[in-house]
C-alpha cells in the first residue's frame, strides 16, 4: 500500500502499520514480517549462525523516486545485534531499473548490492551487528558500486535496552548534497565531487540478522 500525492510536494507516504501495508513491495532474502505495536516489524527468517552473509535480507519500496527528494521513516530497535540499512537512488548500471531482466538475480548477499550491477547510496545506522561497531557507533554512508565509504558520523541510537520510542529518521538526497539526521540531529553532510552524481532511483530498508526492528510512517517528499 501507500499514496503518492505529488501535488502538496509528498511523493509517497505509507504508515506501516502491518504486513499488509507491503502491498507491491519486493522482499530480496529470507524476510519475516509482523506487527509491534501498530508498526511493522521486521526480521530475518534464517539463523545467521547458520547462514552467515546469507541470513540477510532487503526490501524495496515498489515506487520510483526523482532526485531532490526528503526521506523520513521511523525506527525502532526491538532486539539485537544486528544492523540496519537504507539504501536510495538505486539503479541497475547504466540507468536500468533495479527490477529488470537485465540485472542478476539479487538475494540479499550483501556484496550483490555493493559490488554487483546496481548503482545506489546507503546509510548504515544502529550499526550492533559486531563487537568493533558497538564499541564505536557510527552511521556510514557509502555509494555503490564500488562499496565506497564517502562519509561518517556519530550514531546517537542506544542499545535495545534504552530505546523507549521510535526514533526520527532522515536523510535528504538532493544533487550531489547527501545529509542525514536522527530526532533533528543532523549527523552528517556529504557533497559528491565526482562526475558520476547518482540521480533518481529506487529506495530499499536492509537489515542483519538477526536484528528486529520496527518501522512506521515513512514519507518521501520532493524539496
Amino acid at each position: 500500500m501507500g499514496a503518492r500525492q505529488a501535488s502538496t510536494g509528498l511523493l509517497y507516504s505509507n504508515p506501516l502499520a502491518g504486513p499488509a501495508d507491503l502491498s507491491g513491495w519486493v522482499a530480496e532474502g529470507p524476510l519475516s514480517t509482523g506487527s509491534h505495536n501498530g508498526a511493522l516489524e521486521l526480521s530475518g527468517s534464517l539463523d545467521d549462525e547458520e547462514f552467515g552473509d546469507h541470513a540477510h535480507w532487503t526490501l524495496w519500496c515498489p515506487e520510483e523516486f526523482p532526485d531532490g527528494i526528503r526521506i523520513s521513516w521511523e525506527f525502532l530497535p526491538i532486539a539485537e545485534p544486528g544492523l540496519a540499512i537504507l539504501f536510495f537512488s538505486a539503479a541497475g548500471h547504466g540507468g536500468q531499473d533495479l527490477f529488470s531482466a537485465g540485472l542478476e538475480p539479487r538475494t540479499g548477499y550483501y556484496p550483490q548490492y555493493h559490488s554487483g550491477d546496481i548503482d545506489a547510496l546507503h546509510v548504515s545506522y544502529f550499526r550492533h551487528k559486531y563487537e568493533s561497531e558497538r564499541a564505536f557507533r557510527t552511521c556510514n554512508l557509502r555509494k555503490s558500486a564500488g562499496f565506497d565509504l564517502v562519509a561518517q558520523g556519530a550514531d546517537p541510537l542506544p542499545p535495545t535496552e534504552d530505546a523507549v520510542d521510535f526514533y526520527r529518521m532522515e536523510v535528504v538526497k538532493d544533487g550531489p548534497r547527501v545529509a542525514f539526521a536522527i530526532n533533528g540531529l543532523p549527523l552528517f553532510e556529504w557533497w559528491d565531487p565526482s562526475d558520476k552524481v547518482l540521480g533518481g532511483g529506487r529506495i530499499g530498508f536492509r537489515q542483519m540478522a538477526p536484528l528486529k526492528a520496527a518501522y512506521r510512517n515513512l514519507r518521501v517528499q520532493k524539496i
